[in-house]
């Protein structure tokens, strides 16, 4: 009896456990169909534009939702620069991921030079503040020097195997050469790209009376400037000589100035590669790159002149003297006190006629049809082009820069946290949102989405943008290159340096001597105190002219004012392709 009773007992306890474990089957089956709703939810309502098919944007949510499972209630913090792009990831995607897999996000916002210090300091400190960053790509010369930041093509194919999205299809990413070191290794996943580019008022360009009178005054035809001596006639034109259009007094020239950090990207962000500064080669100049930093191998030896750099160099300075020039001559008198965002939106009061150095993450901000700049069907009056080169420039060398925020991920953070971040960003790339991400922000990432239907309509409402990103000009504006061994050190010297010469405290030839030295000496301590593989070893100080009667970077001088050459808006984008 007693027997019986207990082998009763057993078998109800079992029949219990039976039953614990099939309801909790069924409430997983349940909550993963929940999931699938709130996916397809989403995507009708929100990502309702891609390139794959509503079909295959399920499948992508379906597999988000199954690798999330074992992070389910997590939260993972990541960080960002603020632009529209990353305000709509953390407004909009960011609570679409949460919904959807159960991982919640804090995307927080900042400042770009503040995404650094932040990076510098989880770095320096070990201690986990972000369990993923989207700074930008320029900092890949210490990513791949430092040994804190996880290698992504390493990862992929090992640890984070499981949580890699099988449709994220590398190849498709526009910018991937940007965000891989000289090893090869890839260390940055893309997430937006903007580029620096000419922007001018096409309607005041193709006024008749306009067209005639700059023929008359300069011997040649008003169009986009091909080289900085036209840039420098049609800001004297439009300043000196025109002055007035539409009632208001016009600008031949727009840009800024503000001792400020975002002087420094003004200039960092390969101002002197426009000029001709450093030597051929992409996506970077090699062996001196847009900073005027040589390298041998993948070791610094010098930015200096006297160590076979060009930060000092006859181009360097007449990069930086054709700047301040400028600013003083042709630009508005508010300029010198504007910092990057500012000078951005001022285009759009509708007295500028050209920007030598406008980003293209204002693009959207500039097409809002109750500005004085765009019809009244939404076909904006100004148009985007290539930039002007610079006296030194040469055929086979990158013309700009282009900004490219992309997902990194340190060492420092702990496994199951960063395999977390890691599903975020990938979701935030997916082709299941890039398409409307990049409608959004217009900072697109994908070839595929590029060269879309969606984008085909779109183009004649971007002034150029779309055009842009399907030609090779995308792979002449490039971002800072590895020839930089710690972006975060050195690039504060740019504006410390350069608003002493805009203050007149500093003669430019001065001011970039000045920088030169410290940044050599900058990179001597690196050689010094840090474990970076590939670092600094300074070249020897020899007298410039030795240097200067070598072929390549650093240049003997040229001639700086040589006639001012233009092409039709046609013949410019088609420079382009």
């Amino acid at each position: 009896m007693k027997l019986t009773c207990v082998r009763v007992f057993k078998i109800f306890f079992s029949f219990l456990v039976l039953l614990g474990i099939t309801a909790r089957i069924g409430y997983a089956a349940d909550e993963v169909t929940g999931h699938e709703t709130v996916a397809k939810k989403w995507l009708e309502n929100e990502f309702n534009v891609s390139t794959l098919s509503p079909e295959e944007q399920m499948e992508e949510m379906r597999w988000f939702i199954n690798a999330a499972k074992p992070f389910k209630g997590m939260t993972i913090r990541v960080v960002s620069e603020r632009i529209d792009t990353h305000v709509y990831e953390s407004h909009t995607i960011a609570r679409a991921f949460s919904e959807i897999t159960g991982i919640h996000v804090v995307h927080e916002l900042t400042g770009e030079d503040d995404v650094i210090k932040k990076l510098q300091t989880q770095i320096q400190t070990g201690v986990n503040l972000y369990d993923a960053y989207i700074n930008d790509s320029d900092l890949i010369g210490y990513h791949y020097r430092s040994d804190k930041t996880v290698a992504l093509s390493d990862y992929m194919a090992g640890d984070g195997a499981a949580v890699t999205l099988p449709t994220l299809d590398i190849d498709d990413f526009i910018g991937i050469s940007f965000t891989e070191g000289p090893d090869g290794k890839l260390y940055q996943l893309p997430d937006q790209q903007f580029a620096n580019l000419y922007w001018y008022r096409h309607d005041w360009f193709s006024r008749p009376e306009l067209q005639t009178q700059f023929k008359a005054l300069y011997g040649y035809a008003l169009g986009v400037p091909e080289n900085w001596s036209a840039y420098e006639d049609i800001a004297e034109f439009f300043t000196v000589h025109v002055k007035e259009l539409d009632g208001q007094r016009v600008w031949g020239h727009m840009d800024y100035a503000k001792t400020d950090p975002s002087l420094g990207w003004r200039m960092s962000d390969a101002w002197l590669s426009m000029a001709g500064a450093g030597d051929k080669g992409l996506p970077n100049g090699y062996p001196v790159d847009e900073w005027g930093i040589r390298v041998i191998g993948c070791q610094p030896v010098g930015a200096s002149v006297g160590r076979g750099g060009a930060l000092d160099g006859p181009a360097a300075v007449y990069a930086v003297t054709k700047f301040v020039e400028w600013l003083d001559k042709y630009a508005p008198p508010e300029a010198k006190n504007l910092n990057f965002t500012e000078a951005g939106e001022w285009v759009g009061k509708g007295n500028i006629a050209q920007q030598i150095f406008w980003y293209t993450g204002f693009t959207a901000s500039l097409t809002d049809a109750s500005l004085p700049i765009v019809n009244e069907d939404g076909i904006p009056k100004w148009r985007m082009a290539p930039s002007p080169h610079g006296a030194y420039w040469d055929e086979g060398m990158k013309l700009g820069y282009q900004d490219a925020g992309s997902w990194t991920l340190l060492k420092n953070t702990p496994p199951e946290r960063r395999d977390a971040a890691w599903l975020y960003a990938q979701f935030a790339v997916s082709k299941s949102i890039s398409l409307k991400k990049t409608l959004v922000g217009l900072t697109p990432i994908r070839e595929s989405d590029i060269m879309s239907d969606v984008m085909t309509e779109k183009a004649p409402y971007l002034g150029g943008l779309v055009e842009f990103y399907r030609s090779r000009g995308r792979d002449v504006w490039t971002p800072t290159g590895a020839n930089v061994p710690d972006y975060a050190r050195l690039s504060n010297y740019w504006w410390q340096f350069i608003s002493r010469a805009i203050e007149g405290k500093l003669t430019v030839a001065s001011a970039m001597h000045k920088m030169a030295e410290a940044m050599d000496a900058e990179m001597q301590l690196m050689a010094d105190e840090s474990n970076l593989k590939c670092k600094p070893v300074l070249n020897e100080i020899e007298p410039e002219d030795v240097w200067l009667k070598r072929e390549g970077a650093p240049k003997a001088m040229r001639n700086e004012s040589p006639k001012g050459k233009t092409l039709s808006y046609d013949e410019a984008i088609h420079v382009w392709q």
